[in-house]
């Protein structure tokens, strides 16, 4: 008990650090758990603790998501702000819903796939950070929703377990233009319904094999991977807008190295 209670914890702690930042936390938890041994029925324990990530970015972004409701039937950039969101959202749905069974069956149980996609998708965001295009659009509440919708269909990229949803959406904003604040906090926003409606499938297409007899764990790893998300999406913005991008993609380009060599040998 104590054992599986601390292995919850630690990824837990692992969605809440990476969930928002370009490391990809799917790709994280899934190589994790394949080291650690450890697997939920239906991937209930994966599936709830990412709920925890979804509030911690709605209780950051509360007052200013209430102000864009109550401002929008009055407010055409408001209402703007609201589609462009929609508008980035919508190829996920249309993908996620066609693909799921693959992703899941498939893509989610090939660890060396992950850890390719980890190495690749560092290099690709050293070189967005370094080269990416004079910043035209500095508010990320102004975005075109001609780019928001290509912002949208990058994400879809994110499918593949080790890119990133985060990360693809991220440089996806860098290339077309936006600056390094205003991409970040896209991706928070666009994080929000694609988190959610995720969650919500999943969920329902397990429902017949959900378990819920760890319950103590489940709860576990929900509040600390809800703390540490809040902490890392107050800290990132200014990070970035300072720092850039390339220590994440450092950090993918380690982690994604030594998982390939660990399932080289044999782990």
């Amino acid at each position: 008990m104590a054992d599986t209670t601390l292995v919850a914890a630690f990824l837990g702690l692992l969605e809440g650090l990476t969930e928002f930042i370009p490391v990809s936390s799917t790709g994280h938890i899934l190589l994790a758990g394949h080291f650690l041994g450890f697997e939920s029925a239906g991937k209930t324990f994966e599936v709830v603790i990412q709920l925890g990530a979804v509030l911690a970015i709605l209780s950051v972004y509360a007052a200013k998501l209430i102000g864009v409701l109550r401002a929008a039937p009055s407010d055409p950039e408001a209402r703007r702000f609201i589609v462009s969101i929609l508008v980035a959202f919508a190829p996920a749905v249309v993908v996620g819903v066609l693909a799921h069974d693959f992703i899941k069956t498939v893509l989610f149980e090939t660890p060396v796939l992950i850890a390719v996609m980890l190495i690749l998708g560092g290099f690709f965001l050293l070189f967005i950070d370094r080269l990416a295009p004079d910043p035209r659009h500095e508010d990320a509440m102004r975005l075109p929703l001609g780019m928001s919708f290509k912002i949208g269909v990058i994400q879809c990229l994110a499918m593949i377990p080790g890119v990133s949803r985060s990360g693809a959406t991220i440089v996806g904003a860098l290339a077309l233009g936006a600056s390094k604040r205003a991409a970040a906090e896209f991706s928070f926003f666009l994080s929000m319904p694609t988190m959610a409606g995720a969650f919500a499938y999943d969920l329902w297409k397990n429902r017949d094999v959900l378990d819920t007899s760890a319950l103590g764990e489940i709860a576990v790893g929900f509040v600390i991977a809800f703390i540490t998300a809040v902490l890392v999406v107050r800290w990132l913005l200014g990070y970035v807008s300072r720092h850039g991008y390339a220590l994440f993609g450092w950090w993918r380009i380690i982690v994604g190295s030594a998982a390939l060599a660990a399932l080289s040998l044999g782990f």
